[in-house]
C-alpha cells in the first residue's frame, strides 16, 4: 500500500473542508457544475465516477461469469440485505430517530417528509460506487459485477412497490429516465469500453500490459474519488452551513442504517463460510444506496425544497466518507473473519 492510500482518511477529511469551504465561497461555480446533469445525473460526477471504476473493470473478463454461481452464499446474503432488510430497517430508524427522538428539534412540518426521503434513500442499492468499495477490500470483481447487475434488475420491479408500501402511498413515480441513463452510464458503457481495453492489452496472450496500465491509473481512481467528494460537498457547502444542526440529525439514522446492514451482512457471510473477497464486497453493496434515483425520487414526489430532498442529499453527503470507514473494518478483521470454522472448512474444501 502506498503513502498517498495510507492517509486515505486524511485526503478524505480535507476534500470535505475544501469542498465545503469552496460551496460556501463559490456558490455561482458549483451552481454552474451541478447544473450540468441529464435526468438527475450529474456529469462532471460521472465522468469522475468512470475514472473510479474502470480500471476496476478492466480486470474482470465477462467470459468468466459463469463461474459466479459459486458464489451463491453472498448472492443470497446480500439480496436478502438489500431487498428484505435494508428499506424496512431504515423505516424504523426514521421513525425512532427523526419521527420521536429528534422530533424537537426539527422543523414540525417537515417530520414525515425526512422520513420519507431517508426511506426513499435506502430503498434502492447502490451500483458504480461499490466497484469503488469492492476494490478497496480486494474484493472479487466478478462477484460484484454480477450482484449490481442482479440488483439493478430487481430494482425496475421492487423499488416502486417497497417506497410504496413503506410511505403508505398507493403508487409513487419511480424517475425512471435517471434509473435507465445511471445503468447505462454507470455500468454498461464502462464496462463496454473497459472489456475492448482489456481485449487489446491482452491480445498477447499476457497481462503484462494489462498490469503496467493498471498501475499507472490506480493513483488517478484514488484522485478521482477525492474529487468526486470536493464536488459532492462543494454542491452542497451552502447547506450544510446553513442548516448544519438538521444535516447533523438525519446522519445518525444514515450512519447507524450503514453500520446495520454491512455488519449483518459481514457476518451472515462468515457464519455461511463464504470467502472473504465475496464478504466484503457482500457488505459493501448491501450498506450503501443508489443516491442518484433516491435525490431524483425525492424531488419528483415531494419537491426540490422538501425535506425528503435535502434527507437524500445528505445520503450523498456521507455515503463516501462512511463507506470508506466499512472498508477499512472489512480490511483490519480479516484474520478474524477467516478464522471462522465455516469459512476454514469451506476453504479446505474448495482447495481438494
Amino acid at each position: 500500500m502506498s503513502a498517498f492510500e495510507r492517509y486515505l482518511t486524511v485526503w478524505v477529511l480535507l476534500c470535505i473542508a475544501v469542498g465545503v469551504t469552496l460551496g460556501h465561497l463559490l456558490p455561482d461555480v458549483f451552481h454552474a457544475v451541478g447544473a450540468a446533469e441529464i435526468a438527475r445525473v450529474n456529469i462532471p460526477v460521472a465522468a469522475l465516477i468512470w475514472l473510479m471504476i474502470i480500471p476496476m473493470l478492466v480486470k474482470i473478463d465477462v467470459r468468466a461469469l459463469k463461474q459466479v454461481g459459486g458464489y451463491w452464499r453472498g448472492i443470497g446474503v446480500t439480496l436478502f440485505v438489500n431487498w428484505a432488510v435494508k428499506p424496512f430497517s431504515m423505516a424504523l430508524l426514521a421513525w425512532l430517530f427523526v419521527g420521536w427522538l429528534f422530533r424537537a428539534f426539527l422543523p414540525a412540518g417537515q417530520i414525515d417528509s425526512y422520513i420519507a426521503g431517508l426511506i426513499i434513500l435506502a430503498a434502492a442499492p447502490c451500483t458504480a460506487m461499490v466497484f469503488v468499495w469492492s476494490n478497496l477490500t480486494r474484493g472479487e470483481p466478478l462477484f460484484t459485477l454480477s450482484q449490481v447487475a442482479l440488483n439493478d434488475t430487481i430494482m425496475i420491479v421492487a423499488f416502486a412497490p417497497i417506497v410504496a408500501l413503506l410511505l403508505g402511498l398507493s403508487s409513487i413515480t419511480v424517475p425512471w429516465d435517471t434509473l435507465a441513463i445511471s445503468v447505462g452510464l454507470y455500468i454498461v458503457v464502462p464496462l463496454v469500453i473497459a472489456q475492448v481495453l482489456r481485449r487489446r492489452l491482452t491480445a498477447d496472450g499476457t497481462t503484462r500490459a494489462l498490469d503496467a496500465m493498471l498501475e499507472k491509473l490506480q493513483p488517478l481512481s484514488l484522485l478521482a474519488l477525492l474529487a468526486t467528494l470536493v464536488l459532492l460537498f462543494g454542491f452542497q457547502g451552502g447547506q450544510i452551513i446553513a442548516q448544519p444542526t438538521i444535516i447533523a440529525l438525519l446522519a445518525v439514522p444514515i450512519l447507524i442504517q450503514v453500520y446495520l446492514n454491512s455488519g449483518l451482512a459481514y457476518l451472515l457471510n462468515r457464519m455461511a463460510g463464504e470467502r472473504h473477497c465475496v464478504a466484503g464486497p457482500s457488505a459493501l453493496i448491501g450498506a450503501s444506496n443508489f443516491f442518484e434515483l433516491a435525490v431524483a425520487a425525492a424531488i419528483s414526489l415531494f419537491g426540490f425544497q422538501s425535506g425528503a430532498a435535502l434527507a437524500t442529499v445528505v445520503g450523498v453527503l456521507i455515503e463516501v466518507p462512511v463507506m470508506l470507514s466499512v472498508v477499512w473494518i472489512v480490511n483490519r478483521t480479516k484474520g478474524w473473519y477467516e478464522a471462522a470454522p465455516a469459512v476454514s472448512r469451506n476453504a479446505a474444501t474448495e482447495r481438494t
